[in-house]
């Protein structure tokens, strides 16, 4: 399992538009992805599971990933989270 966090720099937190490309970019992965947010676990590739988390500005949230191209897939998101949210 790979693991990284990011803190929302969005003045609008994790809202229905990046949330949706988010999960864009999850479904792209071949891992397993989910989110971790004040003790709640979501998966990336559901927009629904995404948005119910509540994410805010300045809130910080943990991806995982898992499976063969957990690395690949980490970069990937992190890269995504740096130049969209």
């Amino acid at each position: 399992m790979e693991q990284f966090t990011y803190t929302i720099q969005d003045s609008a937190g994790l809202h229905a538009r990046p949330a949706g490309l988010l999960v864009k970019c999850a479904q792209g992965c071949s891992c397993a992805v989910s989110i971790v947010f004040n003790g709640k676990t979501a998966d990336a590739k559901r927009l629904f599971s995404v948005m119910n988390l509540n994410v805010k500005q300045n809130d910080t949230i943990t991806f995982r990933a898992e499976g063969e191209q957990e690395r690949a897939d980490c970069a990937k998101l992190k890269a995504f989270c740096q130049a969209n949210l």
